[in-house]
Formats: C-alpha cells, structure tokens, sequence
C-alpha cells in the first residue's frame, strides 16, 4: 500500500504553519519519505489573531475558526502549485489549538477542514482530538501512534514545542504525556523583550536562576500527577505566568529554561531511557538542551532539520491515512481513553 498524504500542523508557540508532503508505504512495516515540506510564517495580524484567539468572543472565535479554514486552505492549494504536486490521497490538519480543557469534555482546534476541502478539492481528515476527550481521554498527545509505527528504535520520542511531551514504551505499552511548558512561555517572554524568539536561549543564559520561583514552579501539582496528563495555555495563565510576574524578564527566561529542564530530566531519569529523539523548535535552544544533557547521562540525539520542523505534520499526515483506513490512529495508552480508537472527521 502506498498513499500520498500532506499533513498540517499549527503549534501553540505560534512559529507558523507546517506544511508536509508525505509518501507512505506499508509492507510488513509502515515507512515514509518526507518529499517537500516548508512552514508558512503567519502575518503579524494573523500570530495576533490566533495569540488571542482564546479570549475571543463566540461569535468572534466561529469567525475565526472559517477564516482560518480558508487560510489552511489557500496555503495547502498555493504548496502544491509552488512544487507541482500530484496524486494527493488526503490533506490531514490538526488545525490551531485554542480551548483544551479534557476534564470538561471539550477540546478545539480551529480551522474548518471543510473549508480546506472547499479550497483544494482533495479529501480533508481534521479534527482528530475531540472524539478522545468525549470518550474520557486526555485528546493529547495523539503523535505517539507516529512514534510507534515510524520511530520505535529509539526508546523514547522527545518533541520541544510550546509544551514539551514525550512518548516512551513501558511494560509492552506506547505511553505518552505532556512533561512542561517551553515555548509557549519562552517566546512569549522574548516578544516582551522585543525578540520574535530566545535564539539559542541567548536570553536566559544571560539571566538569573530565582530559586524562589524555581521551587514555586516545581512544586506544581501536575508535575506530580501520574500520566495520561496534558497541559494547554489555560493552565499556564493559571499556574505560570502569575509565579514570573514579579521578576524580570531575562530572570524569568532562565528560571523557566531551567524548570523545563529539570522537569524533562526527571522524566528520562525515572524511566532509565538510553537514547532519545528530539523534534521541535526547542531542539535549537543550545541552552535548553545544554542543561538537559547536564541533567541526565542518556544520548540525546538530535536529527536532520526536516526531522525537528516537521515531525509533527508528518505524524498527522500518517493519523490522515490511518483514519481514511479505519486504522487505529490514537492510542488509549497515551491519552487515557477507555481503547484504542480511530479519530478523525473526514471530509
């Protein structure tokens, strides 16, 4: 079987869209070959829309979530012009993250795939979490189900994106969880600072670890919850962004640099893991991954960039092809969720 998906993938740290054109082949075995892939840098008023978007009124956020929509969909139409691709089986979208709020049964990612379909003409998987969350699970992660059938020689997956996750195997089971916020409270600390991002956590190596604060945010309950747990932008309004508050910028970077790491090496420490794969743009954070290694005595192995960019879209894409298969694409091991299930709207 081969099929030839693209994957969409927008993350909470708002670096743009990911864009991925994916051949799949399954044998005794799935593989794949990332064939074009490139991010779309979202417009000043668009990062602003989607930063926002959270607090938006529902009027607003239903305008949003087509607007959106047809966005995706004139970027995934004006990709495959740009390099002429052919035979596209599906188009797969995880849309943009605004509400995750799993114990209240209700998780959404904006972004009407229908209006993709609409755009492009090829057939439109989207949606892929809330199914999970109405069945008890967590809705997250769901990019396990990619680790299994693409990355299992490495005893765990690590992806630094606005929040950190990992997806390791435990006593024959694929498990998965949220560990901590980066990104999302990293970048958000530069943009004060006039910065897009911490290039290389230039930043936060030039500030000051605040103890206080350190403990405060290591001593939050979710650190000491078991899995399945997943954290979304509403948690750190609570819980983060009121411990930082009182100290300044550079300080908070460092502080936050630091927690990250001290939260990810626990994690790899407590499961004895030998080698890691890392993905994410907080792979490109020198620092962060700096005070992991200190951390820890596994190997951290860092891929080709096409890995750490777009890992994330490739996943999705495969969650696309599974689903127009009526394959399992979430596992109940990684969210939460009563079984194993195959998750997706398809339009």
């Amino acid at each position: 079987m081969i099929f030839h998906a693209i994957g969409l993938m927008s993350g909470t740290s708002l670096d743009g869209l990911d864009i991925c054109f994916v051949k799949f082949e399954k044998k005794h075995s799935w593989s794949f070959e990332i064939i074009k892939a490139e991010t779309i840098s979202y417009s000043e008023m668009l990062h602003n829309q989607l930063k926002d978007a959270i607090f938006l009124s529902a009027e607003q956020l239903l305008e949003l979530h087509s607007e959106y929509g047809f966005f995706l969909g004139q970027s995934v139409k004006h990709f495959i012009e740009k390099h002429q691709l052919k035979n596209i089986d599906l188009i797969a979208s995880h849309g943009h993250t605004v509400y995750h709020q799993p114990q209240k049964k209700f998780t959404l990612q904006i972004g009407d795939g229908r209006a993709i379909k609409l755009v492009t003409g090829i057939p439109v998987v989207y949606d892929f979490r809330s199914q999970d969350v109405l069945m008890g699970g967590n809705g997250a992660p769901l990019v396990p189900i990619g680790d299994e059938l693409l990355f299992s020689e490495y005893n765990a997956c690590l992806n630094l994106g606005g929040f950190s996750n990992i997806s390791l195997k435990s006593e024959g089971k694929r498990i998965a969880f949220d560990i901590a916020p980066v990104n999302i409270i990293l970048n958000k600390m530069a943009q004060d600072l006039g910065k897009d991002f911490d290039e290389n956590g230039t930043l936060a190596r030039s500030g000051k670890i605040n103890e206080n604060v350190l403990s405060s945010l290591n001593s939050l309950r979710f650190y000491h919850q078991e899995h399945p747990k997943s954290l979304g932008i509403e948690w750190c309004h609570e819980n983060i962004f009121p411990l930082l508050k009182n100290i300044n910028t550079l300080d908070a970077l460092a502080t936050i640099t630091e927690h990250a790491a001290h939260q990810i090496a626990e994690v790899i420490n407590k499961n004895q893991l030998k080698n890691i794969l890392l993905s994410g743009g907080g792979t490109y954070n020198q620092y962060l991954i700096e005070k992991i290694r200190t951390k820890t005595y596994a190997e951290i192995i860092i891929p080709d960039k096409e890995i750490i960019d777009y890992k994330e879209a490739l996943i999705f894409a495969l969650m696309g092809v599974l689903r127009i298969n009526n394959s399992i694409n979430v596992l109940s091991s990684a969210t939460g969720s009563p079984y194993d299930h195959s998750s997706g709207i398809i339009v």
